[in-house]
């Protein structure tokens, strides 16, 4: 039984990862099983669609033989130590699933007495889940550097995703601030769970041609890869044209353990069918945002990345060779912005900052982008092609197929796009309608009134907790009353009737950038 203590020990050290999406899984319940990893994902994380679904995101341990000087849970910190066991971890999971708590188990760990002896405790957890509890729940492992190959290997063949935390975008900075780590113990394994995958899907296409042409031969399908889906392969019987990848994933398919056998019964098993993530930490180390994005690049392109996270730095332990003040969650902001643009839009990152310099914090990267390149604008919103719609501030995916169809009826004015969501206070400034031009045509003046507009939106993230003394305290002196207190129920509706019909929007208006900047950023 898991006392409370170290529940909430162990929950605690967790968060701040955040390498914990879970969509690409399709994985449904079997026949006396638990759970399902189906399309839809995992708790406290966003799936493709919004959707946010719940998680059970827990440490094995926070006892680490390992001393990163950015970690809280490292070994000189004078932290509570506790430690899980893999049957009390599994018992905890399926209790929760049970009660609807979560849908899913995020399993993280430090480092253990050695990285072996922590990733055999991981796996033995992931072939009980599996195995013993029947669990077809998401699951996603936290891999531990300098582990064994073959163990990383167990695991992928359990878990829905792995994770190796990459978390500083710099060798050097690695070498610094966590020694114990290096670039090879972290890229190694990316590697060889990237391949690892690729060999999966050309073993099983050829497993799956080969049963087909025994099926129509007539033949009798004997199990495991068999000779035809080697020659398919490409793969000599003797096993000397193997790849390292397709040893392990021959061995572990030829023969695989009890927890795989009760877990896919006659089903092939899976590798990693919802990839592997990765988290950077920013504003630890001096790398700028173009270095960082560079680097995001390369692993999407090398090792097939679902998700590259950034995590604003925070300083929860304090040390000499760390800043003493924590990263803006604006700039972790902007790098999710750029990421997006060149996940789908075809950004690049030499399009969006240079290698020794950060994104804007006035306005977005697409913003930032455009103002650079004003020689390419505006665009006629009734002729251009959707590249170049995507590439319009203001215009996203949907926007632009919506403005392709129905511009093919009619010539689209200002005022259909707007009925089309098209963010006009950004996209005003880089097309014509019908040959109309609505916006600035001044690069100072569009950089402010971008700026203002950024600004300007100023919504405030409210706790689910807030006192609601607070709220009625904030009805009482915008003084509802009558019919308007009765539709409203007496409490604050989320208008400014606070503020005094004065110049103060005006003011942030007309401003110079760098007052716009610490506005921008909480600093006034």
């Amino acid at each position: 039984m898991i006392d409370e203590e170290r529940l909430r020990i162990l929950t605690e050290g967790t968060k701040y990862d955040v390498s914990c999406s879970s969509s690409g899984s399709r994985r449904s319940n079997a026949s006396g099983g638990t759970g399902n990893a189906a399309i839809g994902g995992i708790c406290h994380s966003f799936t493709a669609d919004g959707r946010c679904l719940s998680l059970l995101k827990i440490l094995m341990t926070n006892d680490c033989a390992f001393d990163c000087r950015y970690c809280p849970n490292r070994r000189s910190a004078d932290v509570p130590r506790a430690v899980l066991s893999p049957e009390e971890i599994c018992e905890l999971t399926l209790d929760f699933y049970r009660r609807n708590y979560i849908e899913g188990l995020f399993l993280s760990s430090a480092v253990y007495k050695t990285p072996d002896y922590t990733m055999e405790l991981l796996v033995q957890t992931a072939e009980l889940l599996r195995g013993r509890y029947r669990f077809n729940g998401y699951l996603h492992i936290k891999g531990i550097p300098h582990a064994d190959p073959l163990l990383t290997d167990r695991a992928a063949l359990l878990a829905d995703r792995m994770s190796y935390n990459l978390e500083l975008p710099g060798e050097d900075s690695l070498k610094r601030l966590a020694p114990q780590k290096t670039k090879q113990s972290l890229l190694a394994p990316m590697k060889q769970l990237a391949e690892g995958k690729k060999a999966f899907l050309s073993e099983r296409t050829a497993s799956l041609k080969g049963a087909a042409f025994k099926r129509l031969s007539g033949e009798k399908n004997e199990g495991g890869i068999g000779e035809n889906n080697r020659k398919i392969m490409g793969i000599a019987a003797n096993g000397a044209e193997q790849t390292a990848a397709e040893k392990r994933l021959v061995s572990f398919a030829s023969s695989p353990s009890a927890a795989l056998s009760s877990f896919r019964a006659n089903k092939r098993p899976l590798y990693l069918p919802a990839g592997q993530t990765t988290q950077i930490i920013v504003g630890a180390s001096p790398e700028k945002d173009g270095r960082i994005l560079r680097l995001s690049r390369a692993l999407y392109q090398k090792f097939s990345m679902k998700r590259v996270y950034f995590s604003a730095y925070l300083p929860v332990v304090a040390d000499p060779l760390l800043p003493d003040v924590g990263e803006k969650l604006l700039r972790e902001h902007r790098l999710y912005q750029a990421d997006w643009l060149m996940r789908f839009y075809g950004f690049s990152p030499e399009e969006l900052a240079d290698e020794d310099e950060n994104l804007p914090v006035e306005y977005d990267p697409k913003c930032a982008w455009a103002i650079k390149h004003l020689n390419l604008f505006p665009v006629e919103i009734n002729r251009a092609d959707l590249s170049s719609l995507l590439r319009v501030p203001g215009i996203g995916i949907r926007s632009a197929n919506k403005i392709i169809a129905a511009r093919r009826h009619t010539e689209l004015q200002y005022e259909h796009l707007k009925k089309m969501r098209v963010v006009l206070k950004r996209a005003r400034h880089f097309i014509t309608c019908d040959g109309k031009f609505y916006g600035e045509e001044k690069e100072e003046k569009i950089k402010a009134t971008l700026s203002a507009a950024e600004t300007s939106d100023g919504a405030e993230q409210l706790s689910l907790f807030s006192d609601a003394a607070l709220i009625k305290s904030a009805a009482q002196r915008n003084d509802f009353s009558g019919e308007t207190a009765n539709l409203y129920g007496g409490y604050f509706t989320g208008a400014r009737l606070d503020l005094p019909a004065d110049e103060t929007q005006k003011k942030i208006n007309l401003s110079t950038p760098e007052i716009r900047r610490s506005v921008l950023t909480g600093e006034i």
